[in-house]
């Protein structure tokens, strides 16, 4: 919060309509009522500026119940009741009010910055100077021959108007520590809510912008996915033109080709069967962002998958020079899988492999079957409570080749992403594959990690739940 923003925090605070029960708790205002009138034997009464009667020592004084036994009494009593509630003393000057004949109150303001916010009342009391109840007070009580006035009126505590000044200041600056003390609560209360409002505030407008933000990156990855799919689909019609004329060229089909044209359209054609692999792997990143890829899970082994893969890119490790090896478990149990998914999956993985590794180097696969670990699974506890670990087929693509770093690792399989950019350019590649192969091994329930290869090169582990085909 800067200091504007605190200053006007403050003057809000100091500014607001607060009233004499929002500042002073109420039973400690009666509880220092009746102490001062412990100490001084002088009935006190506090109200609000609304009214309201906050503290009273004590009641109705024990003359007032004997004047309303009688009728002219009675009416007087209630007179005073409504005179003293209705007293309107002026800032800095109290004002004297006559109850009943001979008995006296003194009303006086309580403010703060200039604001009334209650009035002190105290009394009911007698001026030292009259020592007997004067002939006016007898007369409320005629019917009742005045019996038992005197002893009432020796009950009310006698006072000169100087000490009941003393004593009004006396409580007046007792009133003004406890409204100092309600008051800073009060302001650090109020600036407390309002300094929480303000951060409310804030955090809904930054999670309502976030909200808006996400949802126009949703739309915006929407958007993409689509232009993806739209243009890699707009491209292939083509480049299959392409593809296919090339081939005929090649073919003779339109005649003899010279050997340095027939170079040339070789080229064409490589380049053009890299190309779709291209587009097909965009179609494919299209597919599994926007949740249309469906996979064809079909009892299969992991052994088959990986012999296929070995024949299939047996030419390509020949070319470069690295040994492709195969290393599975005999009698692996069928998974259930989609066969040419997880084709796909080993086959990307092991052409990165071919080339990252250098000639003389080897990239070897595998599948076997295990128990996969608890740790695995989420946590240590189910050991502890004696779950059944899961069966799982565990593909591994180990090579000899240049490695991947710690702190690439975990970003290898974003889209687009490559690891090093001069060695990409030197080997090839989009940076898609590896996410692509996330995705699938996901849509498996199953997981993808990286190890270090001892002594150069990576381990690419791939494990897929061992789940058992439904019967038919």
């Amino acid at each position: 919060m800067t200091p504007d923003e605190a200053l006007s925090l403050d003057q809000l605070a100091i500014e607001q309509k607060f009233e004499l029960e929002d500042l002073l708790d109420k039973g400690s205002l009666g509880e220092m009522c009746r102490s001062f009138e412990s100490l001084f034997e002088l009935p006190v009464r506090i109200y609000s500026s609304s009214g309201a009667l906050l503290a009273d020592t004590q009641g109705v004084p024990s003359l007032y119940r004997y004047l309303e036994k009688a009728k002219a009494g009675r009416r007087a009593v209630q007179d005073v009741a409504t005179g003293v509630r209705r007293a309107e003393p002026l800032p800095g000057a109290p004002v004297l009010i006559e109850g009943v004949p001979g008995v006296l109150y003194q009303a006086s303001l309580i403010e703060h910055e200039g604001r009334s916010l209650g009035r002190i009342i105290l009394g009911p009391y007698t001026d030292d100077s009259q020592n007997e109840p004067p002939a006016a007070l007898f007369d409320l009580v005629e019917e009742l021959a005045g019996e038992g006035i005197a002893q009432e009126w020796a009950n009310l505590p006698s006072l000169s108007s100087l000490a009941i000044g003393r004593l009004e200041r006396h409580l007046r600056a007792t009133l003004e520590l406890l409204l100092f003390s309600g008051l800073k609560a009060h302001m650090a209360s109020h600036m407390h809510m309002a300094s929480v409002r303000e951060s409310f505030r804030e955090l809904s407008e930054r999670n309502q912008k976030l909200k808006d933000a996400y949802e126009r990156l949703k739309e915006l990855d929407r958007l993409k996915s689509n232009f993806l799919a739209t243009v890699s689909h707009e491209l292939r019609t083509p480049l299959t033109s392409i593809i296919g004329y090339s081939e005929m060229l090649l073919e003779g089909i339109a005649g003899e080709v010279q050997e340095e044209q027939k170079e040339f359209v070789e080229t064409i054609h490589e380049k053009g069967e890299q190309l779709l692999e291209l587009i097909k792997s965009l179609l494919d990143l299209s597919k599994l962002e926007s949740g249309t890829m469906s996979l064809h899970k079909v009892a299969t082994t992991g052994d088959a998958i990986v012999k296929d893969v070995v024949s299939t890119l047996t030419p390509t490790a020949h070319k470069k020079g690295v040994y492709l090896l195969s290393a599975s478990e005999a009698d692996l149990p069928p998974m259930l899988a989609d066969p040419e998914r997880m084709r796909q999956v080993l086959i990307n993985l092991t052409e990165n492999a071919l080339k990252f590794t250098p000639k003389g180097g080897s990239v070897t696969l595998s599948a076997v079957h295990k128990k996969e670990a608890a740790s695995d699974m989420g946590g240590g506890g189910s050991v502890l409570m004696g779950a059944v670990r899961r069966s799982v087929i565990e593909f591994s693509v180990a090579d000899t080749g240049i490695g991947i770093s710690d702190a690439e690792k975990k970003r290898v399989f974003d889209a687009f992403y490559q690891v090093d950019s001069s060695s990409t350019r030197e080997a090839g590649g989009t940076g898609l594959g590896l996410s692509i192969v996330q995705r699938l091994v996901d849509g498996h329930d199953g997981k993808i990690s990286i190890e270090d290869n001892d002594p150069q090169g990576s381990v690419f582990i791939v494990t897929v739940p061992l789940k058992k085909p439904p019967t038919t």
